[in-house]
């Protein structure tokens, strides 16, 4: 299984992706290719990227079973179905219509509305469980901004009297 040769078409093409490609996962299946078709063994390739064998078996296998695309694609992961994203499109106009109101008129005891607190009224009025990153990408999308509010004036010096002229 480890006797692999590329032709010359191919072999040209991987060195041109190596010098473009700024996918890392793409690069190291690309050098562990051709140092297989260098006569490297398995076990050397596997050590020098910190993969297991097992995974050099697996991307010469997709390698030569996706010969009818491009050899980028040939070198890439499949399509994987993943959880989709659910937050994205049902919390931005929640949000949006809640952000200008008061949290106290809604029974939160806060003055101003936090991605915390924006976590639990989606949670207690919407039954949505997102999280804080969700919530501050929404935020972003929005192009909302805040300061929190700093409580400064506690923190005066006792000498602020005579700073001011007073």
């Amino acid at each position: 299984m480890t006797e692999f040769k590329l032709n010359r078409k191919e072999h040209r093409a991987m060195l041109d992706l190596l010098a473009q490609t700024t996918d890392a996962r793409i690069l190291r299946r690309t050098y562990a290719l051709l140092w297989l078709d260098e006569g490297e063994s398995v076990a050397d390739i596997a050590e020098r990227l910190s993969v297991s064998q097992r995974s050099i078996y697996n991307w010469l296998n997709r390698f030569l079973e996706r010969t009818d695309l491009p050899l980028e694609a040939r070198l890439s992961d499949a399509e994987r179905s993943g959880r989709p994203v659910t937050a994205q499109g049902f919390i931005d106009p929640v949000i949006d219509a809640v952000i200008d109101t008061d949290p106290r008129a809604l029974g939160y005891r806060s003055t101003v509305w936090t991605v915390p607190l924006l976590v639990q009224y989606l949670a207690d009025q919407h039954w949505l469980n997102v999280s804080t990153s969700s919530v501050r990408l929404a935020l972003a999308r929005l192009e909302l901004h805040w300061k929190r509010p700093r409580h400064r004036l506690a923190l005066r010096p006792e000498t602020w009297r005579q700073a001011k002229g007073g």
